[in-house]
């Protein structure tokens, strides 16, 4: 019988942290004049029940297992889910707990995915309050890669050590210094975008709240035409920028201020992912140049954001690309699977994997070619084995079914095709926007049944948490076998 003391320890301390978080709006309220009693009563009940899992688990170890590190993982994101969806059942939207808490599990995981209709016109504490779950969700993702997954051994994350002396008997000494630094240089990241995005034309309020979900490439918007909305070059370059720099791996800017100053060039995450992004540029661009009559400059300027936004799982749009005909919404269906780099803010399969799958399929049409040759697949500076390639395969492979499941189970809800097949790409990658009319650019996805939500929520979790944090959990074998 295990010791859950720690686990819950820790669930207690984010619950508290989460009920603070929770009074920052009502700044907001006050200035706006909107100040209800949902966020004081919200936070109320989420800082009692953190007090009360923290006062009865004073007494832990302060060590965590690899079954302890899986089910904190798994409940951690559940619970600041469901407290983080009070702020929306009390406020003046009238919101049942499905559709608050599918607003709030697409906050905490950046999905970007939202039930609100008239995003124009709602409360500005609500706003902020989606930009802070974002924010919250892109640092904790951060912090988890880096103390939590590589120990777990989950689809090849194991290669993100941080010390080739992990173990899953305890997390690392260091990790609470690196999580300071990550949490600052975070903040900082987040600090610039906000400064740039008021020079360029927001007002202070835009300014944050679009900031923190930039950063969180989790593209929560204050408007319902999203960053289209200002219609500003300015406001996309910025908001392109940082995209991309919550894309990159956090631990790459640690490495850069501890004296490796190329880290950002020498990198193969980074390298591959800036080559997908031209790549993917050059191809829509091509295919719409020739299919469009429209300005050149203002062509490109919408497919390098949308471009970027999809493939990084952020979701902000500045055009209806549903306009673009088929084989750009196929290729968008495809960037959405792709996402960004692992150690960052982004979603989907991950950059890396798809870069090691590459070099391992080259590597065996080689061996066809030359069948007495010896090749060694490296990623970066790492040796890669048989063990670590089909752990990768097998997370791709899981990926690819669960996706299936879920778009079938969307169908059977009454989704059409299009919207149940880009519903489950966008859910289980974390995207935000699908395809179609109904969830596509200019929708949401407030029509959708309540079964259809919960089963989009259920996504959103096992695609932020890479599957296999929530799977494992309900396989009696992993339980006996500790």
């Amino acid at each position: 019988m295990y010791n859950y003391k720690t686990v819950f320890y820790t669930l207690g301390t984010l619950q508290i942290i989460l009920g603070v978080f929770m009074l920052i709006p009502v700044i907001i309220q006050l200035i706006y004049n909107e100040l209800d009693s949902g966020f004081v009563s919200a936070s109320i009940i989420t800082i009692i029940f953190g007090v009360l899992f923290f006062l009865s688990n004073l007494d832990h170890n302060k060590t965590i297992d690899l079954p302890q590190a899986f089910i904190l993982t798994a409940l951690s994101w559940l619970s600041i889910a469901i407290f983080g969806s009070l702020p929306f059942i009390f406020s003046t939207l009238n919101l049942n707990f499905t559709d608050a808490f599918f607003e709030s599990m697409s906050g905490i995981t950046t999905t970007g995915s939202t039930i609100l209709t008239d995003l124009d016109n709602a409360p500005k504490g609500i706003l902020l309050w989606r930009a802070i779950l974002q924010w919250l969700g892109g640092i904790g993702i951060i912090l988890m890669a880096i103390t939590l997954m590589p120990i777990m051994n989950i689809g090849g994350m194991q290669l993100f050590q941080i010390s080739s002396n992990d173990n899953a008997e305890k997390i690392l000494p260091k990790s609470k210094e690196v999580s300071l630094r990550l949490i600052v240089i975070y903040s900082l990241l987040t600090f610039t975008c906000a400064v740039f995005y008021k020079l360029f034309g927001m007002n202070y309020f835009d300014s944050l709240t679009h900031s923190m979900t930039t950063i969180a490439t989790g593209g929560f918007s204050n408007y319902n035409d999203s960053i289209g909305h200002f219609n500003n070059s300015l406001i996309e370059l910025n908001a392109t920028i940082f995209i991309i720099l919550g894309s990159i791996p956090f631990i790459a800017y640690i490495k850069y201020l501890n004296g490796d100053k190329k880290i950002f060039f020498k990198d193969s995450q980074i390298n591959f992912f800036v080559k997908t992004i031209i790549i993917s540029v050059i191809i829509i661009f091509t295919f719409l140049i020739f299919q469009n009559s429209e300005n050149g400059f203002i062509l490109l300027r919408q497919v390098i954001f949308n471009v970027i936004s999809i493939l990084t799982g952020t979701g902000y749009v500045t055009t209806n690309y549903s306009d673009w005909g088929g084989f750009p919404l196929i290729f968008f269906l495809i960037l959405m699977f792709i996402g960004g780099c692992a150690g960052s803010t982004a979603c989907g399969l991950k950059i890396f994997r798809i870069h090691i799958l590459y070099k391992y399929f080259v590597i065996q049409l080689r061996k066809y070619i030359y069948p007495r040759g010896v090749f060694v697949l490296k990623y970066g500076d790492n040796v890669l084995n048989e063990k670590f390639i089909s752990s990768i395969i097998s997370f791709v492979f899981l990926y690819v079914i669960i996706f299936f499941i879920i778009t079938t189970l969307l169908s059977i809800s009454g989704l059409d095709f299009i919207t149940a097949v880009s519903g489950a790409a966008t859910s289980i990658s974390n995207v935000g926007p699908g395809l179609g009319g109904m969830i596509g650019p200019n929708g949401n996805f407030s029509l959708l049944p309540d079964f259809s939500k919960w089963i989009l929520s259920v996504g959103m979790i096992l695609g932020r948490l890479e599957l296999f944090a929530i799977i494992v959990l309900f396989i009696p074998s992993f339980w006996r076998r500790y």
